[in-house]
């Protein structure tokens, strides 16, 4: 068990907050630019950056009276490590699978 990838992946799991962190790729941003283009309240924007925070996917700082966000640049590293164990086999290719059926039951098909 690992809470900090389970954070992650549950933060992720949201397409709003997919979304915000689409959006930070691009540079920080205030709190009520990131709010901009959703049609929720800016409460319900800031819940959604608190789950972000939280899962360390993103850092909030104030600079005077603006808050601000941007993107943590390792925080994906334990999810993408995660993820790229299951990628360790070789895709299937069902044309050489077929061919292979073929040419063994076709081999056998005369034996009783």
């Amino acid at each position: 068990m690992n809470p900090k990838l389970d954070a992650t992946f549950a933060a992720l799991s949201d397409p709003t907050r997919r979304a915000i962190l689409t959006m930070l790729l691009e540079d920080d941003m205030a709190v009520t630019d990131v709010a901009e283009p959703f049609a929720m309240s800016l409460a319900a924007i800031s819940k959604h950056l608190m789950v972000l925070a939280e899962a360390g996917l993103i850092a909030q700082e104030k600079r005077g009276r603006v808050k601000w966000c941007k993107l943590e640049p390792d925080a994906l590293r334990a999810a993408s490590v995660w993820m790229q164990g299951f990628g360790q086999f070789e895709p299937v290719d069902l044309d050489d699978f077929e061919r292979f059926l073929e040419a063994e039951l076709g081999d056998n098909e005369g034996t009783p």
